[in-house]
């Protein structure tokens, strides 16, 4: 399987510095506030020398397991064509199945889906006020109220940029980002190099016994270790704009080191000055780098959001096309990378969201209790995808599959359950923004599918229609009429409306049908089928990848076998509205929540590229 964009997975060093800028950010700015939240669990001068031993082991194997073993060997391999994130895993676990088992890996992907947008809210917010924060240490009499004044106006002026694309955002963001690792590694290795024992807590043994000498407290603490790998979905989710080649490399060889070299530094640093311990990664610092600390961790943090807002991007189209949520608008960012996007919607509702927490929790401290059930939902729901596509689509034996990602869903588990804990001091929070994400999810498409089984129950079938055109003495008028269909084999409400009210057909009908592929490109051989059904009238099927913006008119253009002049073209397009039947297929809810996102769609004329000086609308009264 290959990338989507090969002239971007390479290993040339603008990809590398441009992954550096949009993928690492989130687990890149983790040193903020991983350790220090463990340690908030403590009594600083009761805090033994085992105990940071063990907390530094426990967060370095999260990083070995969780992100290296899991997401970097294993995960990233199981890509579809290059793309990544969750629902692109659970397309390519979908294709090897069938049945309720198809079913079921499509609802575990529009949850972790879910769970994704429910983390991407809560990033940006805890990476920036934990970076602001770091003011507080220079000058510990500026108030809270100043510090989330200033972490609102940096996550705005964040999201503003974002149409400007994630590869001019990378371009910028990358070179801060390999200054913000090189200067963490650094400020580590300064202080591993005063006292080199630390690096003892490399050993598992120092974490297994922590775990064994606190028990459940230890087990409680797991909550914030998984602190340590929050972004490492997001190194999976953006594969598709830089591919797995940079993303593998600047892992291994530059990420990893410096983020180890980081936390045992910290490591040292508490052991040095237990006091430290309330904020061990700016107290780290001489004084005199610690207002350009704070400068610099701020500039990291906004591009830690950037990772899930990328991310976000990808997953939002990957949905629309799925069929998982209303037409969307999709921009373009970049004439050679077809992953870099920018979608209005999702970033004005990913804006809003990270605002209102904000303004709800006040400081990093609160918002990390809120944090890591959504991030480690999605884990679990990679993982079980994962577990699926590695037996059936890579044949490897049951029992290596189990034994390798049943490990990992052991890791996993253990800690969504730690963060479970944590549901009512603001847990349920990103939960809940994912819970209603999916719940979204699921509404739209059971209601599509409502809306296509009562079409199906009144339209006329095609052959029934070409059998009696002969014999209709139907008057045909000059040039080309596209009626857009959800099912070739039935003649469009549009078409039979035409007839109704003008009493004319055009001498060349295409009935076209567009298709979302499991796969995120289609191949030039797959894009298109032309079949003449009768004389002038035509069955088109157009596929697309999930990944791609469907272009009808220029897809036409370049159809084999079919001589298309756009400029006599029409497009034909039921303008759908919705009734209320008396027995009602919905319930209350989802019926409200469907017709809203039905509302806030945009037209299918934007959203196949039509242009509307060749557009007709026929209304459609639907029933649901």
């Amino acid at each position: 399987m290959s990338a989507t964009n090969p002239a971007a997975n390479t290993l040339r060093l603008p990809v590398l510095i441009g992954a550096l800028g949009v993928v690492y950010g989130d687990i890149g700015t983790s040193p903020l506030y991983a350790l220090q939240t463990c340690l908030g669990y403590f009594n600083a001068h009761s805090l033994a020398r085992a105990d940071i031993f063990g907390l530094l082991s426990l967060i370095f194997w999260a990083l070995i397991i969780t992100v290296t073993l899991k997401y970097v060997t294993f995960v990233m391999r199981a890509d579809n064509n290059g793309e990544g994130g969750v629902l692109a895993l659970a397309a390519l676990a979908q294709g090897a199945a069938s049945g309720r088992a198809r079913a079921a890996l499509g609802l575990i992907g529009i949850l972790g889906a879910g769970l994704f947008f429910g983390d991407g809210t809560i990033t940006p917010a805890i990476s920036v006020l934990s970076a602001v924060s770091g003011l507080q240490v220079v000058w510990p009499a500026l108030s809270n109220n100043l510090v989330e004044a200033a972490s609102l106006v940096v996550v705005i002026g964040l999201f503003m940029v974002q149409r400007r694309g994630t590869g001019a955002v990378g371009g910028a963001f990358g070179p801060v980002m390999v200054v913000w690792f090189l200067a963490i590694g650094a400020l580590g290795l300064t202080h591993i190099i005063t006292d080199p024992g630390v690096l003892a807590g490399i050993n598992p043994l120092y974490g297994l016994s922590f775990m064994a000498r606190h028990e459940f407290a230890a087990f409680v603490i797991l909550g914030a270790v998984v602190l340590a790998v929050t972004g490492a979905e997001a190194l999976y989710a953006d594969m598709g704009h830089f591919g797995r080649k940079p993303i593998r490399a600047t892992w291994t060889w530059f990420v990893l080191p410096a983020l180890t070299l980081n936390y045992f530094g910290q490591g040292a640093v508490v052991l040095a000055n237990p006091a430290a311990a309330a904020n061990p990664f700016f107290m780290s610092a001489p004084a005199v780098l610690q207002i350009p600390l704070v400068i610099l961790s701020t500039l990291a943090t906004i591009i830690a959001s950037q990772a899930v807002i990328s991310g976000a991007y990808s997953m939002g189209r990957q949905c629309v096309q799925l069929g998982l949520l209303p037409r969307m608008e999709v921009r373009h960012t970049s004439i050679t990378a077809e992953g870099q996007i920018y979608m209005p919607q999702v970033n004005l509702l990913l804006a809003l969201g990270v605002a209102a927490l904000i303004l709800t929790f006040h400081t990093s401290n609160n918002l990390a209790w809120a944090y890591g059930i959504a991030v480690t939902g999605t884990f679990v729901c990679t993982n079980i995808l994962a577990m699926f596509v590695y037996r059936k689509v890579f044949n490897w034996p049951a029992p290596v599959t189990v034994l390798v990602f049943g490990g990992f869903l052991v890791v996993d588990l253990a800690f969504f359950g730690a963060n479970l804990l944590k549901f009512f001091q603001g847990g349920w929070v990103p939960l809940g923004m994912g819970l209603l994400v999916a719940a979204l999810m699921t509404t739209w498409q059971r209601g599509r599918a409502f809306i296509y089984t009562r079409w199906a129950q009144d339209a006329m079938s095609l052959s029934l229609f070409i059998n009696r055109l002969p014999h209709s003495h139907v008057l045909r008028c000059a040039g080309t009429a596209v009626f857009m269909t959800g099912n070739p084999d039935y003649v469009p409400g549009a078409l039979l409306h035409n007839l109704k009210h003008n009493k004319v057909l055009h001498e060349r009908v295409l009935f076209v049908t567009v298709r979302t592929l499991d796969i995120p490109y289609a191949t030039p051989r797959q894009r298109a089928t032309l079949t003449e059904a009768a004389p002038g009238i035509y069955q088109v099927r157009l596929n697309f990848g999930f990944m791609e913006s469907p272009d009808v008119p220029r897809t036409l253009e370049t159809l084999p076998g079919l001589a298309f002049d756009p400029m006599s073209t029409s497009y034909f397009f039921g303008r759908e509205s919705y009734v209320l039947t008396t027995v009602p297929k919905l319930g209350f809810l989802r019926r409200r929540l469907f017709l809203g996102m039905a509302r806030n769609a945009i037209p299918a004329t934007e959203f196949f590229q039509i242009p509307s000086d060749r557009v007709v609308e026929l209304g459609v009264s639907i029933a649901i």
